[in-house]
């Protein structure tokens, strides 16, 4: 069953998206995507997991991008204004206890809402290809911007310090990188999330973020919760690519400081790892939440 929805916010609208039996018995799992600015759109990968497990799986487009598409509001790029959605989305739907996952963006909107709101009626978190810190994030794409062939590398730092991201040579060498550690474009036989269109958040990423992946410069640059999660007491998975944006460096800093933590490492995959390999996705996360208290 799909069910298709909006929820109303800040006199904006969100779009929900809810797949699985409403009256299921086990805990609904809720799935906040990356971005800031993306959409719930690859998300639907994992229907299958609704199917296989009786589990209810919601997804939303977060304000400004996607079905809540929004812009001209450089205002509402906050870490408040999404943490307060992600409120209001539980709230709406009646999600008084739930299993939370964080891919990317998501994962740091996540641990924001668990370490600085502690909300009560959260089972188990699952942190995927995410992040702790920005300024780690920030170090760990610099490491591995030193890997790439010098001209990319000089590109890189050239537009970095001109504040101009509009060259070829610049657009080249990020498009280099992205290839190597995010995704690359969806093949023929990609399945249709993938690959209908969608209205990235631009705005939102640029305020939120910044430019590109590897400088946080935007309103969420002073994100960090590093000390905070030795305080998390809900078991928590870690997943992670091999070849991530998440490096392994930062996958196992959480996995080291969460207490109750499992890391399962894709050695193949890049930052999609539920794209790049949905079938095994699928097979740890139905495990793991049915192993939960």
């Amino acid at each position: 069953m799909i069910l298709e929805g909006y929820i109303d916010y800040l006199g904006h609208q969100t779009y929900y998206r809810s797949v699985g039996p409403v009256d299921s018995p086990k805990t609904p799992l809720l799935l906040l995507h990356g971005g800031p600015g993306s959409t719930h759109n690859y998300f639907e990968l994992l229907d299958p997991l609704a199917r296989e497990d009786g589990r209810r799986l919601i997804s939303y487009d977060q304000l400004g991008c996607g079905n809540s598409y929004l812009e001209g509001h450089p205002e509402l790029w906050t870490m408040e204004t999404w943490i307060g959605e992600l409120k209001a989305v539980r709230k709406a739907l009646g999600l008084e206890e739930l299993i939370l996952l964080g891919q990317s963006w998501g994962g740091m909107l996540l641990l924001e809402y668990l370490c600085r709101h502690r909300p009560s009626g959260v089972k188990g978190i699952v942190l995927s290809s995410t992040l702790p810190s920005s300024r780690m994030w920030g170090e760990e794409q610099a490491r591995m911007i030193r890997q790439l062939p010098a001209s990319m590398q000089e590109a890189i730092a050239e537009a970095t310090r001109r504040g101009d991201y509009s060259g070829s040579d610049y657009q080249a060498a990020e498009d280099f990188y992205m290839e190597l550690h995010a995704a690359g474009a969806p093949g023929p036989d990609a399945p249709d999330c993938l690959t209908r269109p969608k209205r990235r958040g631009r705005e939102s990423y640029l305020t939120g973020w910044g430019p590109n992946e590897f400088t946080p410069m935007g309103t969420l640059k002073d994100f960090d919760v590093t000390r905070e999660l030795a305080d998390i007491q809900v078991p928590a998975l870690i997943i992670s690519g091999g070849n991530d944006l998440c490096t392994p460096y930062i996958a196992k800093f959480m996995y080291d400081r969460i207490p109750r933590a499992r890391w399962e490492l894709f050695r193949d995959c890049r930052h999609m790892c539920f794209a790049e390999d949905t079938e095994r996705y699928v097979r740890v996360l139905k495990d793991w939440m049915n192993a939960l208290p």
